[in-house]
């Protein structure tokens, strides 16, 4: 089976990206599958009720979050109310939502998707993303041999520490957050597809989803700004993964761009 997944969507230019771009993809490309990464939504934090609906409706199977997932207010209602929305499963317990879920494709597979936060350069207090996996993995037991997990984590090497940890034991692992698109993806030799990084989809100039002038000042002074999402041309980033639905184990990785 073919799966598609979509880098971190940023505010209205990444939701205009997705509904320009993912028809043709899904012409073209053929998946059975569709996830992305809704954690920078609406207006570049978090996500609204308005945004995660707007993006399920344009063929997007899943949505993923991460560290942004309660950038806005309304999203502890939302992500308690849409099973099709998850969240980092090591948030500790009492959060809402949920951060895994169990869909099926559109040929009728299950797929089962897990969603973690790194610990690493990040402040907030998330349990151990590799001990999380563990449990998520015996929960989800024989519920699907297809399983994906997005891990939005800061440093590379977290990210490629725990797609070593997993391999063999999930089809797929691939980072989000960082927001730049990364040329390593393969297929790991216990059969677990990785891509560090999907990339971004979004506003393409800029400094990842956000007006240019506005971070180059705060580099330059140190001073504390609101962020903005950039204009203009956009982007859609993301990968490809082929799945062999017998095993659970990847048959090939692709990385996917399109852009104005």
């Amino acid at each position: 089976m073919r799966i598609l997944a979509i880098g971190d969507i940023v505010g209205r230019p990444g939701r205009r990206a997705v509904a320009a771009y993912l028809p043709e993809l899904r012409r073209r490309l053929a998946p059975d599958f569709i996830l992305a990464n809704a954690e920078n939504a609406a207006g570049g934090i978090g996500i609204t009720k308005d945004t995660g609906l707007e993006l399920l409706e344009l063929g997007i199977d899943l949505l993923t979050m991460g560290n942004h997932a309660w950038g806005k207010k309304e999203a502890y209602a939302f992500l308690e109310e849409e099973a099709r929305v998850i969240r980092p499963a090591n948030y500790p317990e009492g959060a809402p939502g949920r951060g895994w879920a169990v869909h099926r494709s559109r040929s009728g597979v299950p797929v089962a998707v897990m969603n973690l936060g790194g610990r690493v350069f990040f402040t907030t207090d998330l349990d151990c993303p590799f001990r999380t996996a563990e449990r998520v993995l015996e929960a989800i037991g024989d519920g699907a041999r297809v399983v994906l997990v997005d891990f939005h984590a800061e440093a590379t090497s977290e990210k490629i520490a725990l797609a070593h940890f997993l391999d063999g034991r999930v089809s797929a692992v691939f980072g989000t957050h960082t927001h730049v698109q990364t040329a390593d993806a393969r297929v790991l030799p216990g059969g677990t597809a990785f891509m560090t990084d999907l990339g971004m989809t979004g506003p393409r100039d800029s400094v990842i989803g956000i007006k240019k002038k506005i971070v180059i000042e705060r580099f330059l002074t140190q001073l504390p700004s609101k962020f903005e999402v950039a204009s203009g041309p956009t982007e859609l980033c993301g990968a490809l993964f082929d799945i062999d639905e017998a095993t659970g184990l990847a048959r090939s990785v692709e990385p996917v761009r399109v852009a104005d």
